[in-house]
């Protein structure tokens, strides 16, 4: 890939000299026969390229580039993609430095990022690059993330964060970030998102507020952060080794406020599953037959007659803290809406199956009043979405992860 003149949004110039870097961007399973099939905005983040982007773009800092290593990549199907980078510099006083660094590519490009131009094969690729807090689309993700600024902002709030430590629990570049913040005086999550998405997911916690244990927001900032308390319980995930109170993850889903349906249509796991194929088949070429036979496959199924009724949207044992026989957390609620009642269930069991957890999946099975015929394509179609995950999280070894869990899926559907 050849690297241009940058694109005309107060971006910087692509130079063609740079000093040695240490690179880890390529999976070693990933290269060279599938790396060479990619997209042009992988093969350019992902590649020698993206060390060329990064250096002019510190280059006006006086920071020098040292090591550069994809921690994640999100990939939409239109072959935009978003990377997350760990960086090491040496600063303009010689200093050595560790940096966390992002770069997005296509339309979601946020105003504020730096701007430069990588080419392709099929031409330019425009690529948006932001250091470490400073995210362009999150602008509160600068304080929450500095502990003197929240032991002064929370506070002004009405939460007492004197002394506060933080701990970062979350970051999607461009999408949200949450900070969990511990103090003598309580313990709170600062959830992070863009300014213009913070009003709708404030009001799905006002609609649940009393019906079921979702946290209450405690206080919001124009800059996209809203304050939530921490729950109680023990997360659903770390009881999978004994008795579960099934009954009560039931009782929780049938106390999901009635107004949550008027909220528009959650997508179901099969609306999803043709995009998660064609993300897939981007980065694992060698299998988009597979891919696309188990697409057209999710796509004829008798979905059934099913109620809308309120429904969570992301439902799995992580989202679910439980005391004794009681749910008293039930956590992200940022997709619940109107949808249908069997695909939060088979959401949970979708993560339940690739987790391993057989003998929770099979007491779960048992007792959903749905037929397998129903219920098998829609646990398959999660599956395929959370095959996904090792690319994005570039596990090692992530093509045979990705792999396996292709398998799962289609293991799922035949039976």
């Amino acid at each position: 890939m050849r690297l241009l003149s940058s694109a005309p949004h107060g971006g910087v110039t692509v130079g063609r000299d740079r000093p040695t870097v240490t690179t880890s961007l390529l999976t070693p399973a990933a290269t060279p026969v599938l790396a060479d099939r990619w997209p042009d905005s992988l093969q350019l983040l992902l590649g020698e390229a993206a060390v060329d982007l990064w250096s002019a773009v510190l280059a006006p800092t006086g920071a020098t580039l040292r090591s550069l290593r994809a921690t994640s990549v999100t990939l939409r199907t239109d072959g935009a993609a978003t990377v997350q980078y760990a960086a090491a510099l040496v600063d303009a006083a010689g200093r050595p430095a560790r940096d966390t660094l992002a770069a997005t590519t296509g339309s979601r490009v946020p105003e504020g990022a730096a701007v430069v131009e990588g080419g392709g094969d099929d031409g330019p690729v425009r690529v948006g690059l932001w250091r470490w807090p400073h995210d362009p689309a999150l602008p509160g993700l600068a304080w929450a993330t500095s502990a003197a600024a929240v032991r002064r902002r929370l506070p002004a709030l009405g939460l007492p964060a004197q002394d506060a430590v933080l701990r970062l629990r979350a970051y999607r570049p461009g999408r949200r970030a949450v900070v969990e913040v511990t103090a003598p005086g309580g313990r709170w999550f600062l959830k992070v998102l863009p300014p213009a998405q913070t009003p709708a997911l404030a009001t799905r916690h006002a609609l649940l507020a009393g019906a079921v244990p979702a946290p209450p927001v405690l206080a919001t900032t124009d800059d996209g952060v809203l304050v939530l308390p921490a729950l109680p319980g023990t997360p659903l995930r770390e009881l999978l080794g004994g008795p579960v109170p099934w009954a009560a993850v039931d009782r929780v889903l049938d106390d999901l406020p009635a107004a949550l349906a008027g909220l528009p249509p959650v997508r179901t796991p099969l609306d999803r599953a043709a995009g998660h194929a064609t993300v897939l088949g981007l980065v694992t070429p060698h299998l988009r037959p597979r891919l696309d036979r188990l697409a057209r496959t999710l796509a004829d199924t008798e979905v059934g007659e099913h109620p809308v009724v309120p429904v969570h949207g992301d439902l799995y044992e992580a989202q679910l803290l439980l005391t004794g026989d009681a749910v008293t957390g039930l956590l992200d609620v940022d997709g619940a809406g109107a949808g249908h009642r069997v695909d939060d269930w088979a959401n949970l069991l979708g993560h339940l199956a690739v987790s391993g957890a057989h003998a929770a999946c099979a007491e779960v099975t048992a007792r959903l009043p749905v037929p397998a015929a129903q219920l098998a394509p829609r646990v398959a179609a999660v599956v395929l979405g959370l095959a996904t995950g090792p690319f994005r999280v570039q596990q090692a070894g992530w093509p045979r992860r990705t792999e396996a869990r292709l398998a799962l899926a289609e293991a799922l559907l035949a039976g």
